[in-house]
């Protein structure tokens, strides 16, 4: 329980990587608040509080009623993102401007304002959701595959500024994580099973992450045993980044 005592900030906390990571933090003794735009299935384990991470002024007013809550904050898991399906040819301006303006500016928005709560805690630690596609390129994700290409930027950018602070800066890269979106993005294929198939193929491991275990990752990261762990991303993958096995 080297949660116990400790205040949690997870995005996109109603669903998917967001709600097993509240699950999780809330398990270990952490008091989890969900950022999300609605409550989806949080009710039981963090205090919701309305959230369009896309929005400024949403943010702003997000952390003002956090504040009413509690004064020093401990942990930050930018969890939430949007994803999108197309290459550099089908892609819109208008899906470039919103998946860069969730998947970026979002954690940049929301990390701003977390500063001042984060500079008051003895163990502050954001943790920021990335993906492999940061770091393998994949068909058919260019805009996504961008936008998580900037996240490991930024954390690493964030990790070095944010040091004299006290506060670490590190992301997990999953691989293709059987969560609410990768469901419904299955449901549109014209043949879902062999869809899912390719999928879990590609992954050494052999089948889709789970969301728990994506989120045993960020709670090590967040953790206060990690405190020598910043500038880091660790891979959560099926051994898709690092391993090269024969057919």
């Amino acid at each position: 329980m080297k949660f116990e005592g400790l205040n949690a900030v997870v995005t996109g906390a109603g669903s998917g990587i967001g709600l097993s990571t509240a699950q999780e933090l809330a398990r270990r003794g952490a008091k989890v608040f969900g950022f999300d735009l609605s409550q989806g299935d949080m009710s039981d384990i963090a205090t919701w509080i309305r959230c369009d991470i896309g929005d400024t002024e949403s943010v702003a007013t997000a952390f003002v009623e956090l504040s009413n809550h509690i004064s020093r904050l401990d942990i930050l898991v930018n969890n939430a993102g949007i994803g999108a399906v197309g290459t550099i040819e089908t892609a819109t301006d208008e899906t470039w401007q919103q998946v860069l303006n969730i998947n970026v500016i979002g954690i940049a928005r929301v990390s701003r304002y977390a500063l001042p709560l984060l500079r008051l805690s003895k163990s502050a630690s954001i943790v920021n959701t990335c993906s492999i596609a940061a770091t393998a390129g994949l068909p058919q994700r260019a805009v996504y595959s961008a936008s998580k290409g900037a996240v490991l930027s930024l954390t690493l950018a964030m990790a070095a500024d944010h040091l004299k602070d006290g506060i670490r800066v590190n992301c997990v890269n999953p691989g293709t994580a059987d969560t609410p979106w990768v469901q419904r993005l299955l449901a549109t294929a014209a043949d879902s099973v062999l869809e899912r198939a390719a999928l879990e193929s590609r992954q050494p491991l052999g089948r889709l992450v789970t969301a728990d275990e994506v989120a045993h990752a960020i709670c090590y990261l967040a953790s206060p045993l990690s405190g020598s762990t910043t500038g880091t991303s660790v891979a959560v993958d099926g051994g898709m980044q690092g391993l090269r096995l024969p057919h």
